[in-house]
């Protein structure tokens, strides 16, 4: 016999119903784990997951027919995916739009999107609302519990963590764990891997309408900026793990009681850094819609360098555009004409030169109004960068020699190794080598000095470049190698891409033809990777030349 005990609240309710006999299963249903039933009578416990989009499609097809799910898949597939999923939402669709045969399926689709939960509402039968029955499972938590869980409905990102729930909540680490326990035991959240929890799309919603119905605004307003101050003080602590020589700009304190996660080493920052990536793109957008300016500006800041390493342009620029808005509100005008010169840099790497013209232009302007040479030369050298990927070396080599004089007369060394090298690099572009392996040599021995991984591992690219074009191919693989491991050591996808491509000319013209293929393909799949679609393009008329040689 099979006997089913169908939406038990407690293990007390199904004790007393389970039979003594060994020839009896019993299935019981429920919103919440039971720990007690598995752990004294053995029960195993199977969470359901939601409906994958196959099995989604075949519900609608049971409930509509198959003729008219597949006359309109677009808007079946919006369906799907409005509802996440969800067993009861893709039925409740299906129940509203089932008898209205004149009805496109577009058009439920249409009305889900613009009226969210409200569509998956009844007036009248319990059961048949989504919302009701997403209420149920509030009915047992305690009133702290249902406070986290509306918190975690506004909470920016997909997802989130104990450290990041007790910075939005205000509870210790402790208790905030305890708390989302509680709420994956409730069904209310999902447990992913890296100890990170996720809700539902629908139950999110649900959760952010509890927010906006149960708590005042100053206490959803006060728990976003706890939050924010959590991932912006964070990515602070990544941000100088990642490059101890930038420019230290420290965000105002955390609001009260907010601890940054500690990060011991950069492996531990970038990691933290790719988890929390979204959710980083996402406080910054709620920061802006709270019109906390300074969070918004520092975000760009303390991202702008993980941006660059893993190849994430169009964020770099979506988020430095951010900043500049924030900016327009923040006193200090070097903040501006940082933000222009960063925002160009981004626009440059991108392939929008236009854009970064005009913000480069206005970045150099304001550093010679306010005379901050150190703007100037900064400027300068990205304004060296941009007319490189124009195609324009002879321009990019006197914006680079500008940057030179400045950082020399400014006594900052690590930045004129910098400037030393681009104006090697495109002194070796414009075929003047002899120059550009002076200046290189000078570079990398600086770079040395002051323990600068980042500037040692582009100089030695330089280098490279410089000994496969006169002629020793050896020395010139020695460099790209020895710029290779340090840029993985760095987690720096971005230039890493630049080695293998750089690497694959001298293997070629050694006669190593399965070397060149093997780090042009690898080079060919970081540059798709990231949308450097020109990139792409040249690596890979490369390999089809290497094919026909």
């Amino acid at each position: 016999m099979l006997v089913v005990l169908d939406n038990a609240a407690t293990s007390e309710q199904v004790v007393p119903l389970l039979p003594g006999s060994p020839s009896c299963t019993v299935l019981v249903t429920g919103r919440h784990q039971l720990a007690s039933l598995i752990d004294r009578h053995g029960a195993r416990h199977l969470p359901l997951d939601v409906l994958s989009p196959e099995e989604a499609r075949g519900l609608l097809a049971a409930r509509l027919g198959a003729a008219r799910v597949a006359a309109e898949p677009g808007a079946v597939d919006e369906l799907i995916g409005l509802c996440g999923g969800h067993p009861l939402a893709l039925s409740i669709i299906a129940r509203t739009a089932g008898p209205r045969l004149d009805v496109a399926l577009a058009e439920a689709a249409a009305e889900l999107r613009d009226l969210g939960l409200e569509a998956l509402d009844h007036d009248t039968d319990p059961a048949a609302s989504l919302p009701t029955v997403l209420s149920w499972s509030l009915r047992r938590l305690t009133d702290r519990q249902r406070t986290v869980f509306a918190l975690l409905g506004i909470a920016p990102g997909p997802d989130t963590t104990p450290p990041a729930t007790a910075a939005l909540t205000g509870l210790p680490e402790r208790t905030a764990r305890r708390t989302l326990n509680a709420l994956e035991n409730a069904s209310l959240l999902e447990r992913r891997p890296g100890g990170r929890y996720a809700m539902h799309d629908l139950v999110r919603r649900y959760a952010a309408d509890t927010a906006h119905t149960t708590l005042p605004e100053h206490a959803r307003e006060a728990a976003l900026t706890r939050a924010g101050d959590f991932h912006l003080h964070t990515a602070h602590t990544a941000d100088r793990l990642l490059d101890s020589h930038s420019t230290l700009l420290p965000p105002e304190p955390p609001a009260p009681g907010v601890h940054p996660h500690p990060l011991p080493d950069t492996d531990a920052a970038l990691a933290w850094l790719d988890a929390e990536h979204a959710t980083l793109l996402a406080t910054q957008r709620t920061a802006a819609t709270l019109g906390h300016h300074q969070t918004v500006w520092h975000l760009a800041w303390n991202l702008d360098t993980f941006h660059f390493r893993r190849g994430h342009r169009h964020d770099a620029v979506t988020t430095w555009r951010a900043a500049l808005d924030a900016a327009e509100h923040l006193p200090d005008p070097a903040t501006r004409g940082r933000t222009h010169r960063l925002l160009g840099l981004a626009c440059s790497r991108l392939g929008l030169h236009e854009q970064a013209a005009t913000h480069l232009e206005q970045a150099l302007d304001l550093a010679v109004r306010h005379h901050d040479p150190t703007g100037q030369a900064l400027t300068h050298r990205v304004l060296a960068y941009d007319w490189e990927q124009r195609g324009d070396d002879r321009q990019a080599l006197e914006h680079a020699h500008h940057a030179l004089d400045l950082y020399r007369a400014l006594d900052l060394p690590v930045r004129e190794a910098g400037a030393l090298n681009a104006v090697g690099w495109f002194a070796a572009r414009l075929g003047r080598f002899d120059t550009a392996r002076e200046h290189c040599q000078a570079a990398l021995t600086l770079h040395r000095h002051h323990h600068d991984p980042d500037g040692e591992a582009a100089t030695l690219d330089s280098l490279g470049y410089i000994a496969h074009h006169t002629g020793d191919h050896h020395q010139s693989l020695d460099h790209y190698h020895h710029a290779l491991t340090l840029n993985r050591d760095l987690g720096n996808a971005y230039t890493v891409a630049d080695n293998l491509d750089g690497m694959g000319h001298p293997h070629a013209a050694l006669g190593r033809h399965d070397q060149a293929r093997t780090v042009w393909r690898e080079a060919l799949e970081l540059y798709r990777d990231q949308g450097r679609d020109a990139d792409a393009e040249r690596v890979q008329r490369q390999l089809d030349d290497l094919d026909h040689t």
